[in-house]
């Protein structure tokens, strides 16, 4: 069942972050569950150590890892960005 929850919530994640790096239509459910597991993993290895705060990822489903797991994967998309367009959006 944690599995399932973790999906969802990397899905959601996701598509909060490819809202709001506007790439939303370039992408799908399944890319956006990816951005927001891999979103949380970057944050959880750049940002997580910076606050104290865990990620999605750790199984702590609280308002500030939620908020951490979605600055990751804001990053990741600005990441991919820089490298597809040479802009960050």
């Amino acid at each position: 069942m944690n599995l399932l929850i973790w999906l969802v919530v990397g899905g959601v994640l996701g598509w909060l972050a490819s809202m709001i790096m506007r790439t939303d239509a370039q992408q799908g459910v399944l890319l956006n569950v990816f951005v927001g597991i891999v979103g949380a993993m970057l944050a959880g290895w750049l940002i997580s150590p910076l606050l104290g705060v865990g990620t999605i990822n750790q199984s702590n489903f609280s308002l500030g890892a939620l908020g951490v797991s979605l600055v990751g994967a804001v990053i990741l998309l600005a990441i991919v960005n820089l490298f597809r367009r040479g802009t960050v959006r």
